[in-house]
């Protein structure tokens, strides 16, 4: 078996609690009404056009036009995006300063907004450990299309076939694992400290 050389991660949701309902609960009075609105209206598919590169005011006056019932809640969208933001993923911030204490380079790989992006690199102080990031939102391209890892790869020369990649997201591990990266579709913190284990990291 390949030895395993680098790692990358996905951040939101992997690094980092990131989820709309830590605003919007303070928004809807039911739980109903908040989960159509994630669903119908401010959707994730919606939401990864900015991930792309789209702007907050283009995106947000369109979906206005569309709904304008919930023009109101839905301005809040990017306008509170930072009460998306929950703490850190405790757990896996440790494997990722048990992984850079053994002296492996890590690495990032991040469907996020340009715009939305600075506040929280600087929040959090994990961030500015990477030894290099790949953003969507700079790029203008979007996982899981291929383009955005290889501009990872060919960046920060990365071998896949000795890099392990997590992502919470099937559909961007699976993408990982068709370039030939040891993919790891993460669950929860206990089953990528076993994954990363099986592979021969000491975390």
């Amino acid at each position: 078996m390949t030895s395993i050389r680098k790692v990358v991660f996905d951040i939101g949701g992997v690094l980092i609690d990131w989820n709309p309902r830590h605003l919007f609960r303070k928004v809807f009075e039911s739980e109903e009404e908040m989960e159509w609105f994630l669903a119908n209206v401010c959707t994730y598919e919606w939401n990864v056009q900015q991930d792309g590169g789209k702007l907050f005011s283009v995106a947000t006056a369109e979906l206005q036009a569309r709904f304008p019932e919930y023009s109101d809640k839905i301005a809040l969208y990017y306008g509170r995006w930072e009460e998306m933001l929950g703490g850190e993923i405790k757990e896996t911030v440790e494997i990722f300063h048990k992984l850079k204490s053994a002296g492996i380079p890590l690495y990032a790989l991040s469907n996020w907004s340009h715009e939305a992006f600075p506040v929280a690199y600087e929040r959090y102080g994990f961030m500015k450990e990477f030894d290099g990031l790949v953003v969507s939102g700079y790029e203008k391209l979007l996982k899981p299309d291929h383009a955005i890892y290889r501009v990872l790869m060919e960046r920060y020369g990365i071998n896949p076939e000795e890099t392990v990649y997590i992502d919470d997201n099937k559909p961007n591990a699976d993408a990982a694992a068709e370039l030939g990266f040891r993919a790891i579709h993460f669950l929860s913190s206990g089953q990528l400290r076993d994954d990363l284990r099986a592979l021969g990291l000491i975390v």
